[in-house]
């Protein structure tokens, strides 16, 4: 998941606990899971950078979700500050190319991420990206202690922020949503194409944008490659500096 950052911000960092019934695909069963996530977007000369770590822990010592890492990191180049001129016009507000990276400590997995991504200009949202990528697998595979080698595959993210008020409340509603092709992998077998989408829906409850609860909601057809798919409802908690 690529992201930008409120225009009035130059740096955020946020702190998530959420906690659900995670599907384990391989075995096809379903644990109390904690993640516990550091987030950080921020912009630069030329374009934004943005990362995230999640921490995953299921009490089940059954090799899947066991204190478990896995993070992105993604740094955009801005067409319009590259070009130091502003590229908008319609629903367009800028362009830009990123380079990203992804990698998991349990399952020893490597992607590298290379893209394009349109930021749209539409009303009330702070912002709203497509962003077009290729995943190329950066393991060597069984020979390397990795799951086998995928043939690199295209994909296609979403993501935004939007912020509305009830009464005297303030809530948002931010994530993602992605969809790979199915691809190949070493041994000749089919991976299937999937889709992840990560809605949250955020209720602001301390100082402003300092303390949010909410929900986040994870749909996940044909999960890590399996044919199983996942949608569960997670407790949100976010703390934001």
């Amino acid at each position: 998941m690529l992201a930008a950052l409120p225009s009035a911000a130059q740096a955020q960092t946020e702190v998530h606990f959420q906690y659900g019934s995670i599907t384990n695909p391989f075995a096809e069963t379903s644990t109390g899971t904690v993640v516990l996530t550091l987030q950080h977007a921020s912009f630069w000369r030329f374009g934004d950078n943005f990362f995230f770590v999640d921490l995953t822990e299921d009490g089940v010592g059954d090799g899947f979700n066991d204190k478990d890492a896995y993070g992105e990191w993604y740094s955009n180049l801005s067409l319009r500050k590259l070009g130091g001129r502003d590229l908008g016009f319609g629903p367009f507000a800028d362009f830009g190319i990123f380079a990203g990276v992804a990698f998991g400590a349990d399952a020893n997995v490597l992607q590298w991420l290379p893209g394009a991504r349109i930021a749209w200009n539409l009303p009330g949202f702070i912002f709203l990206n497509t962003d077009f990528m290729m995943a190329v697998d950066g393991t060597d595979g069984l020979d390397g202690g990795s799951p086998p080698e995928r043939d690199s595959r295209f994909g296609i993210d979403i993501n935004g922020l939007f912020p509305f008020d009830l009464g005297s409340h303030s809530f948002s509603i931010t994530g993602h949503a992605e969809y790979f092709v199915a691809t190949t992998d070493e041994l000749g077998h089919d991976v299937p194409a999937s889709i992840l989408a990560q809605p949250q829906l955020r209720w602001d409850i301390g100082a402003e944008n300092g303390l949010f609860v909410g929900i986040e909601y994870q749909y996940w057809s044909n999960k890590l490659g399996t044919e199983v798919d996942e949608s569960v409802v997670q407790l949100l908690v976010v703390v934001q500096f």
